[in-house]
């Protein structure tokens, strides 16, 4: 019997095993599919994420392999927001395929003594813990679901996941590019839609988009590397030479949050309680930081550590930080797809504000980043440096708690 269950091997179930040993916890990690899936959902992690990653000594892969992104988009609008007036010491984005994510944060996981067993489908809940297809049951004190938008888990719970069904529709595409354009996170935006170039490691791009043609039925079909390669061509003038799709997909606006991030020893993170129009690629990250912020809860409250109300504070603090996510990828969504004139002019004026007025850039920012995030009982500590020389940051990567006086923190983050 282990003390947690956690259903689903993705970037936030992995994250929460991996805290979850660093605190003690017993924790196997249940996952259907047999092997990572290679298509990467998700590709961007944004300065937070990094800073958690730093804070466990666990960052410098992703900083070698990933592409840096000095600057981000709000709803792709012309004028992007300026990273480096972040007060972090990572003030890029970094793109980085989620498979890749997802094989360095289950190698610590595993080093950390997770059990990681894939080909489990899980089908419902036991007083225990969960019962596979195969009949097999697998007993623990807490199950978490991380197993994405059609979570068995809130299901069997009993968790309803309240919002808003699809009215518009995106696409992407993994390929090929033969004259890619030369600027980072290149975007062309007209009546016909628009289409967003992403460099991917290995020499892949990512197109992603949308179109009012996409838009005229309840579900636009199947894309293929064809119909990517005319959408894209009307919109740009251009396919830039597109070949060998690895991925093609669709998604859509559909918007939903669980009611309750827990019911009783069930709890949920990442996808499994929150849905969203991937504008600004900020899902994962929001689930990791779920994780982060549920990890040390639960292996303190299983370990006996902590007392089992410490577990109200989870919801408490991360259902808002779901809502604030729900609100700002429904109004990027909103301008995305205003291709009409009004909408061009609403984009226009929201664009000019972001390059004209520092503040508003720095305010979507911070938001987008993670770093704005704060909590009732407080806010986000910078990396300090400390008196002995190391960092908070480095100083976190056990785990255990650090006390700070930041009462001695002078304004440039030293100690007076």
């Amino acid at each position: 019997m282990s003390d947690v269950v956690v259903v689903g091997a993705g970037p936030t179930g992995l994250w929460l095993a991996g805290e979850l040993r660093l605190g003690g916890a017993g924790v196997t990690v249940l996952e259907e599919r047999e092997r990572r899936n290679p298509r990467s959902k998700a590709l961007t992690i944004h300065p937070r994420t990094i800073e958690i990653l730093d804070s466990r000594g666990v960052a410098d892969p992703f900083l070698a392999e990933g592409i840096r992104i000095p600057n981000g988009h709000f709803a792709g609008l012309p004028d992007r927001m300026d990273f480096s007036v972040l007060e972090t010491p990572y003030p890029f984005t970094l793109a980085v395929p989620q498979a890749r994510t997802e094989e360095l944060l289950e190698r610590r996981a595993r080093d950390l003594g997770a059990v990681i067993r894939r080909g489990c489908r899980v089908t419902s809940l036991t007083a225990e813990g969960v019962r596979l297809s195969s009949g097999e049951r697998v007993d623990a004190a807490f199950v978490v679901g991380c197993d994405g938008t059609r979570s068995v888990v809130r299901e069997a719970a009993g968790i309803e996941f309240c919002g808003t069904e699809a009215t518009t529709w995106g696409w992407l595409g993994d390929v090929v590019l033969a004259a890619p354009p030369s600027q980072l996170g290149s975007t062309v935006r007209n009546a016909e839609g628009f289409v967003m170039v992403v460099p991917l490691p290995g020499g892949l791009h990512r197109l992603v988009g949308s179109d009012p043609a996409s838009n005229q039925s309840a579900y636009p079909g199947e894309l293929t590397l064809e119909v990517l390669r005319e959408t894209v061509r009307r919109i740009a003038g251009t396919d830039f030479g597109m070949r060998d799709a690895v991925w093609l997909s669709r998604f859509s606006n559909e918007t939903r949050q669980a009611t309750s991030y827990r019911r009783g020893n069930v709890l949920l993170a990442g996808d499994a309680a929150h849905m969203h129009f991937p504008a600004g690629g900020v899902g994962m990250n929001v689930g990791i930081q779920d994780a982060h912020n549920l990890g040390w809860k639960l292996a303190g409250v299983v370990t006996g550590t902590a007392a089992s109300t410490l577990l109200d504070s989870y919801e408490r603090e991360r259902r808002p930080v779901g809502a604030d996510l729900l609100e700002h990828t429904r109004a990027q969504t909103a301008l995305m797809t205003a291709f009409s004139p009004e909408g061009d002019a609403l984009r226009a004026v929201v664009s000019e504000l972001i390059a004209t007025v520092p503040d508003v850039s720095r305010f979507l920012a911070g938001r987008l980043s993670g770093l704005s995030v704060s909590y009732p009982t407080g806010q986000r500590a910078p990396n300090l440096s400390l008196p002995d020389g190391g960092t908070l940051f480095e100083r976190l990567r056990t785990g255990e708690h650090v006390e700070t006086d930041m009462g001695l923190v002078r304004p440039d983050g030293h100690f007076a």
